[in-house]
């Protein structure tokens, strides 16, 4: 280490104490002008709490900090940011019914006579979006962007702090490939400026592309550090877990030639998805790739009847289902995961119990009523299946990513489904999580269910699927066997 070195940021010894709890203990970290410093840990290591005290958005119980040879003590994440250190948050904090170029410069609009200087604004916006491979307009609607849209303007929010230091919490868990290399692209380019970049990650993958070094958690302690981004993955899972961990995607059987579902010609008029056709058989984990705003969302958010279809026809095991019909669908046996959990999936100020009941009344209700009772042991019998631990009584905001997953998932298994779609199932989920995620969706293979899978996670594509799919501008591009699946064949379809 540097020791020598003033500048940047020096963290000693520095502990956060809850009631009950301690989030970090005695923790030490270095980070030096362009840098890219991976810190690593499954949910609840401490990486959010150690993130948060730099960024002032916590204050340390106990410990120091100096940046650039100074003591810094930031109070507020307002004294950062003047200081030169941002974060972007992994739960976005948007303003959805702002435009694009507002969000990205708020609190910074250019001025003009008195006036906002909207053309300014734009402009601005759009030079730190365009390095982002950003596609859309400047005057959209936020709320109106993808997942992977509203991540692109979040982080380019951030870019126009100037900062010196940025803490990037899971930047690319929306993005596709393509996006993701545009934001290594403009993080490599501030590095070079000498911005260094604290990044949280659960795609290991990703490390040893971006990271110079790597520091690792685990229940809020610093376990190890490497001095550079080349370290296996598998090595780091078992320093994050503590334990050995044979493998990160588990086997499952081949499937049988009975198909499911069948998909055929099916398209919008907005173009979102045009004339696609597959199928997916009894015990198969089919796998949808694509780069972002290839279509893969609308196109399995339209086979669950909740987005609509112009044309073409959806048939699971021989019946031909009613379009732009979500209940339809669910009475048939199609049930959909949502890419957007808290905003589509869970009503996360209410208890994990309620939410796993809401789709499954008729198990827990008689003649209009609702025995308390019945929810309270059906949402423990879910939890139990899907592996989730902890009071089914509390909200399902107390509860880390990965089990708030697990409850989505669990609630639409009680249903007993033929077709289950997981639209980005481990996005923001720490790997340990991710295991038991991955785990859950091969048993429903192994049970008969057929399994659609879409990812903008690559690895997880190919570890996971029989079969892979790959769209782009909506179109079916080819279906790869996973003999022949390989990143590059995936990208190559992906781009054609």
């Amino acid at each position: 280490m540097r020791t020598e070195d003033n500048r940047g940021l020096r963290v000693s010894g520095v502990t956060k104490q809850y009631p009950g709890t301690i989030a970090v203990q005695d923790v030490d970290l270095d980070i030096y002008p362009g840098e890219v410093v991976a810190l690593l840990g499954e949910n609840g290591a401490g990486k959010s709490t150690l993130s948060s005290i730099i960024a002032g958005v916590t204050q340390p119980t106990t410990g120091t900090m100096t940046w650039n040879g100074e003591p810094y003590s930031p109070a507020t994440p307002g004294d950062a940011i003047a200081a030169g250190i941002g974060l972007i948050h992994q739960e976005m904090r948007l303003l959805p019914d702002l435009t694009v170029a507002e969000n990205v410069m708020v609190g910074r609009w250019p001025m003009r006579s008195g006036f906002l200087d909207a053309r300014s604004m734009r402009e601005k916006a759009k030079v730190q979006l365009q390095r982002l491979g950003f596609k859309g307009g400047m005057d959209a609607t936020v709320r109106n962007l993808s997942v992977a849209g509203q991540q692109q303007v979040e982080i380019a929010k951030a870019l126009m702090l100037n900062a010196s230091l940025l803490i990037l919490d899971e930047p690319t868990a929306a993005l596709g490939q393509s996006e993701t290399e545009a934001l290594f692209d403009c993080v490599r380019s501030l590095q070079a400026e000498g911005v260094s970049f604290i990044y949280v990650s659960h795609r290991l993958a990703e490390i040893a592309q971006i990271a110079t070094r790597i520091v690792v958690l685990r229940d809020g302690r610093k376990i190890t550090e490497h001095a550079s981004g080349e370290v296996s993955p598998k090595q780091l899972v078992e320093e994050m877990v503590g334990r050995p961990v044979e493998r990160l995607f588990p086997e499952v059987p081949p499937p049988t030639d009975k198909v499911v579902l069948q998909v055929q010609d099916l398209h919008d008029k907005a173009g979102n998805f045009t004339d696609v056709s597959f199928s997916v058989r009894e015990g198969e984990i089919f796998g949808i790739a694509g780069i972002v705003g290839a279509g893969r969302t609308e196109l399995v958010r339209a086979i669950a009847g909740a987005q609509h279809r112009h044309g073409g026809t959806v048939q699971l095991d021989g019946r031909t289902l009613k379009a732009d019909d979500p209940m339809a669908a669910i009475k048939a046996g199609i049930v959909l995961i949502p890419e957007d959990r808290k905003q589509q999936g869970l009503v996360v100020s209410d208890t994990i119990e309620n939410n796993i009941a809401l789709p499954n009344m008729t198990k827990i209700g008689s003649g209009g009523w609702i025995a308390p009772a019945k929810v309270r042991k059906l949402a423990r019998s879910v939890a139990a299946g899907i592996g989730m631990k902890g009071n089914v009584s509390l909200p399902v905001a107390s509860l880390s990513g990965g089990n708030q997953q697990k409850v989505v998932i669990g609630k639409w298994l009680e249903r007993n489904p033929r077709l289950v779609i997981l639209d980005e199932p481990t996005r923001g989920i720490d790997v340990g999580a991710r295991a038991s995620i991955y785990e859950v969706i091969a048993e429903l293979a192994r049970n008969g269910n057929a399994v659609v899978v879409v990812s903008s996670d690559l690895e997880e594509v190919l570890g996971l699927a029989h079969r892979v799919m790959v769209l782009a501008r909506g179109q079916n591009q080819g279906i790869l066997d996973a003999d022949e699946a390989s990143p590059t064949r995936v990208m190559e379809l992906a781009t054609s």
